[in-house]
């Protein structure tokens, strides 16, 4: 729908097409749903899992095909010579269409990978000369010093499916997970050792539980010591869990699949440690993790010498997390330091060993906002590193510690110290900790991966108008080389939008306690005189994610351009509970999910009410996962703030949930009835008024598909009418894959232009 313009405007119009002396500039290309999806990707040249080499001399990526985005290769650029190449084409190792295995499907989708095919990991050998490549179920090494025709080296060739490979500390093994059990491979003579026996049905070794995977960012269920003379690996004991059936409806069949799924409030699988001698793999010895077994395994790391293991246990209840020392050789265990919370303890990638100095850093909420501190081995606190109000968090809430010069004694780290929108890199002493130093420049999010010595870092940085580039940097800050300019000239993938594209803004709200809020709104780039415009709220509003960041459009952000070159304004708000913002922020939502939230996007609509471009009547509201539950909470619970509603993958009922997630902001459901009742959308049911569209993909085996089945039969026996899409086959991320993600954007925007047009 287009105003009309007035007289004044098109007589300018035509005076000036008349006495231009200068061609006008192109017209902007129709930027598609469609195109969101196709080749090449609209970012430009970017970079997926950049790493340097151990000796410094080479950066390693993974890059999309140039006709097909999401399939990846491996390519290497060579520091000194400048050079990019190819290392190699996953698809002359893998012919297309070659089938994962179930576990290897389930990793992928854990990991959010599971949009891409190709190679999706690698790693580097200690020495630098041998990368290790998992491709098809099978494990290849590349040897950088042989002749491109010589250098690959096939590890595997059997039925089974190899996951969650590496090399060993030294580089003398390759070790991996295959039927539920743990093996390593010397490479000098190419011999298989089976580190463990036994795994299958219900009980497997070295593999991180589902709970590990989803929720506790650990996937991983093994560990070497650094002079591989011990491996330590999680025993996972399943048959306590309850098992549920999960019907995986596809377009021409239907799967039965008996998951063991840990509903809230219910059993845990049964976790053990257990470290082995490589010398004698049949004596292994077991990890005293106190007295009783209903706790989560979060960490394992061995201490630089590798006669001592790190072990970060945390309760049932997580309101406490305890970092133990433990002697391998015994399975003893000690308690270093304790963290207590009445809320909850957040898990953190924060453990650093120093290798020159008795020493290791911590990561701690105490004082309301995480920061580092220094400790001796024995647990005693040395200095804290970081302070203020503001959290010392890395990008998307992992680990913030980027590298360690113990020459100089400096550590650097990523923090949203002065915007909670963006990312800098910093530096601060680890003897004289003071106000820290900024060593990354240019507003917006930095994503830094340093080498092993802390002397050069690569820095992917962008912002909302900057695509993003990827840069090698001195320490110290100084540019050395541009990997990828991704300048975004006349031949950039965008350049044929960028005459239309529409800006997007920051600014901040107060939320009822005066907790600052952090909104971003993306107008159409020409908002025609006197005319009101309709909104849709992109939210996604639940606790350890933000979605108000200054950072460059992915699929999902240029959807949001999509709606605004069709006279859409699109709105974000991170309501409290959102990540990254401090104690008090983030636990405002304790005990009672969808209820400080929905304030804070009612607080939200009351801001774009009061401007004088949006129209007030047709504000609409779309999110995926937690965003879906909150889609559906404020159709229900605030129609007259809101006119319509898209829920996609959305939590309805958090009884059906996991326990990990779910117990942290909740408790149980025998210890917080009441806030599972006013949690749960289906007491709200009943009052829908709004339009609402329900997405879900019917082999969802995240948020699984009973959260939206329960929905429609509670709107059905109200007799109450909803759209309805599902898709057969899809998965959580169905939204990000290319054969189902336009038709979703699609279907999603048809309906608000029905219901807000």
């Amino acid at each position: 729908m287009r105003g009309r313009h007035p007289p004044w405007l098109l007589q300018t119009l035509i005076l000036a097409a008349g006495l231009a002396l200068i061609p006008p500039a192109p017209a902007a290309e129709a930027l598609t749903i469609e195109r969101l999806f196709a080749a090449p990707d609209l970012a430009g040249a970017s970079l997926r899992s950049p790493r340097i080499s151990p000796d410094g001399k080479q950066v390693t990526y993974l890059r999309g095909a140039d006709d097909d985005r999401d399939r990846l290769d491996l390519w290497a650029y060579d520091i000194a010579r400048r050079e990019h190449r190819r290392l190699i084409d996953s698809r002359a190792l893998l012919p297309p269409g070659a089938t994962l295995s179930a576990e290897e499907a389930a990793r992928r989708e854990r990991q959010r990978t599971s949009a891409y095919s190709g190679i999706l990991e690698y790693d580097f050998a200690p020495d630098s000369r041998r990368i290790l490549v998992p491709l098809g179920g099978d494990l290849y090494v590349y040897d950088l010093a042989a002749p491109p025709s010589a250098a690959v080296r096939r590890l595997t060739q059997t039925p089974g499916y190899e996951t969650d490979s590496r090399f060993s500390p030294q580089g003398r093994y390759v070790s991996f997970v295959r039927d539920q059990n743990l093996y390593a491979i010397e490479l000098a003579d190419g011999r298989e050792i089976a580190v463990t026996h036994g795994g299958g049905g219900t009980t497997s070794f070295g593999v991180a539980e589902f709970i590990a995977q989803e929720e506790m960012n650990r996937d991983t269920g093994y560990w070497w010591s650094p002079d591989e003379a011990r491996l330590a690996y999680a025993r996972v004991d399943e048959s306590g869990v309850p098992e549920t059936e999960r019907f995986e409806i596809n377009a021409r069949s239907v799967e039965v699949v008996r998951q063991r799924y840990p509903f809230t409030g219910q059993a845990n699988a049964l976790v053990e440690l257990y470290v082995a001698p490589l010398a004698s793999l049949d004596k292994p010895v077991r990890v005293d993790l106190g007295p009783t077994t209903d706790i989560y395994l979060a960490r394992v790391d061995f201490f630089p010498d590798g006669n001592l293991l790190a072990v970060q246990r945390q309760s049932r209840d997580q309101k406490s997390l305890d970092l133990l020392k433990v002697d391998p050789a015994t399975g003893s265990a000690t308690t270093l330091l304790t963290e207590r919370s009445s809320t909850w303890v957040p898990l953190h990638d924060e453990l650093t060993f120093l290798e020159n100095r008795r020493q290791f850093i911590w990561a701690s909420s105490r004082s309301g906002f995480q920061h580092l501190y220094l400790y001796d081995l024995d647990g005693r606190e040395l200095a804290q590193l970081t302070r203020g109000e503001h959290s010392t968090v890395g990008s998307r809430g992992l680990s913030a510690v980027r590298g360690v010069d113990e020459t100089r004694r400096q550590l650097f780290f990523i923090s949203p110290r002065d915007n909670p929108r963006e990312r800098q890199l910093y530096r601060v002493s680890l003897d004289r900790p003071g106000e820290p130093v900024q060593v990354t420049q240019g507003a917006g999010w930095h994503s830094v991966t340093m080498s092993q010595d802390a002397s050069v870092f690569l820095d992917s940085f962008s912002n909302v108008t900057t695509p993003a580039t990827l840069r090698l940097h001195r320490a110290d800050g100084r540019l050395l080389q541009a990997l990828v300019p991704n300048t975004l000239d006349a031949s950039h993938p965008w350049a044929p939008y960028l005459p239309d594209q529409a800006p997007t803004q920051f600014g901040t709200l107060q939320a009822r306690d005066g907790q600052l809020l952090h909104y971003s709104i993306t107008r159409p780039k020409v908002l025609e005189p006197g005319r009101r415009y309709p909104v849709i709220v992109d939210v996604y509003g639940g606790p350890g994610v933000q979605n108000v960041m200054n950072t460059w459009a992915g699929t999902w952000e240029n959807f949001h351009q999509v709606l605004a070159r069709d006279g859409y304004i699109v709105f974000s708000l991170d309501n409290r509970g959102s990540g990254d913002r401090g104690v008090r922020f983030e636990s405002a939502l304790h005990m009672r999910l969808g209820s400080v939230e929905v304030d804070d996007q009612k607080a939200g609509v009351e801001f774009l009410r009061t401007l004088p471009e949006v129209d007030p009547q047709r504000i609409g509201i779309m999110g995926w996962s937690y965003g879906g539950y909150m889609a559906l909470m404020c159709t229900l619970r605030a129609p007259e703030h809101f006119a319509a509603g898209v829920a996609g993958a959305p939590v309805s009922d958090w009884r059906l949930y996991d326990t990990h997630y779910t117990e942290r902001y909740m408790s149980t459901p025998q210890a917080n009835t009441a806030g599972y009742d006013a949690s749960d959308v289906l007491t709200y049911t009943g009052k829908l008024s709004r339009p609402l569209l329900l997405i879900h993909g019917m082999a969802d085996d995240n948020v699984l598909f009973t959260h939206s089945t329960v929905v429609m039969q509670a709107l059905q026996q109200g007799n109450q009418p909803f759209d309805l899409m599902t898709y057969p086959g899809g998965k959580h991320g169905l939204v990000r894959h290319q054969d189902a993600g336009p038709h979703a954007l699609s279907q999603i925007k048809a309906f608000f232009d029905r219901t807000l047009k």
